[in-house]
């Protein structure tokens, strides 16, 4: 393949208006306030007979350190290798999709707030079992990888969520890098991230050599996507190319540098997964990130109106950009609307357990309202855009 600059590097440095400080500074009092309005040591494994809600098992890969703390499990720190665990959450039935019913302490009431109910240690050695133990007819395995500040509770709760609400039947796989959990350590996350990628690669294509699996979907949030790119790049430079059944990559809100990603994509090679990203262009978290990485905008945030971004993704193969700017509802920072908005999380999860590429266009939003094109300059402005890049 012809390595092809896809030209976002100018495009990504416009001088930042005042208000973008202001949404940024707005988002950093909603961040601080989100994490402190949850308990910690809610992980105790609770004792049911019968699970009232959904029961979601996923396997846990982690490179955080391991915490002494009754229903922590693992901390925000590095630690020494990589760690994994069988984890089973019981979702409570009757409430919003996209929605996390946090118990209220280590002894939850799984008839109407998430609670843990297995969660065991395992070793490497564990993991053919265990893949093999759940595999049945779900051949297909969904590596998620959080973000920014983002404790391990609420990694695990956040993605049984998901899973519970997309009803995808793919096999859940998390991987949790050491995120303090606290707004104020963008840095030390940044690093954490960089920290983990080996292990994250590691995983992946763990996953990808099982003979019990038929196909692996990334999907990866904020900060996530670097560190998940970052992974499937490290794969790529390796072996000549990421594993095969690594079929498609989504980044949701990626928090990732627009000129790093140029370079990614070509690192990658011509028989990288398709992707699919999705934006918006009030996300407000992303708008504190931009701010802290000296105003290079984040692949989260471009402005599918700006002509200059829709003349470089149509010349880049493989890759679909979803803009939900125009939805309504999600969270307050309009940050994690793929897991968080009902129509996108229903969307998702109807693409995902149809075997369906995310990254194909054709009925991408019929259940979400408007008519979208199956390429650039046949985009419609509402509710949401879609780009496809065609070249090669």
């Amino acid at each position: 393949m012809t390595q092809r600059r896809m030209g976002f590097g100018t495009a990504g440095r416009p001088k930042a208006p005042a208000r973008a400080r202001l949404w940024a500074l707005a988002g950093f009092g909603l961040l601080a306030l989100s994490a402190c309005a949850r308990p910690e040591g809610v992980l105790v494994p609770v004792a049911v007979s019968e699970v009232p809600g959904t029961r979601v098992d996923m396997l846990v890969a982690t490179t955080r350190a391991p915490s002494a703390v009754t229903g922590v499990v693992f901390s925000g720190e590095r630690g020494d290798g990589l760690a994994f665990a069988d984890v089973a959450v019981s979702v409570p039935r009757d409430r919003p999709i996209g929605s996390v019913q946090w118990p209220s302490g280590p002894n939850g009431d799984p008839a109407r707030e998430f609670v843990v109910t297995r969660l065991d240690q395992l070793q490497r050695t564990d993991i053919p079992a265990w893949f093999k133990a759940r595999h049945g007819q779900k051949r297909r395995v969904l590596v998620f990888v959080h973000g920014f500040n983002t404790r391990f509770d609420a990694a695990v709760f956040g993605y049984a969520q998901f899973i519970a609400d997309t009803d995808a039947s793919l096999v859940p796989v998390l991987f949790s890098w050491p995120s303090r959990g606290r707004v104020t350590d963008y840095v030390y996350d940044r690093e954490s991230a960089n920290f983990s990628r080996s292990d994250l690669a590691y995983v992946l294509g763990t996953a990808a050599a099982s003979p019990k699996v038929d196909e692996v979907v990334v999907m990866a949030h904020s900060m996530g996507a670097w560190l998940a790119v970052e992974a499937l790049r490290q794969l790529a430079l390796k072996d000549g190319r990421v594993p095969a059944k690594i079929t498609n990559v989504v980044l949701a809100s990626p928090d990732l540098d627009i000129d790093v990603f140029e370079r990614q994509m070509q690192e990658l090679g011509p028989k990288r997964p398709k992707i699919t990203i999705f934006v918006s262009r009030n996300d407000k978290a992303l708008s504190l990130s931009r701010l802290l990485a000296g105003q290079v905008t984040r692949v989260g945030a471009v402005d599918l109106n700006d002509p200059r971004y829709a003349a470089r993704l149509e010349r880049a193969r493989g890759i679909t950009v979803v803009d939900l700017t125009a939805l309504q509802g999600g969270d307050a920072l309009n940050h994690s609307v793929f897991a968080t908005q009902k129509d996108i999380v229903q969307l998702i999860g109807a693409r995902l357990s149809g075997g369906q590429d995310l990254g194909e266009e054709q009925g991408l939003v019929a259940r979400v309202g408007g008519d979208v094109g199956s390429a650039v300059g046949a985009v419609a402005v509402a509710p949401i855009l879609v780009f496809s890049g065609g070249g090669n």
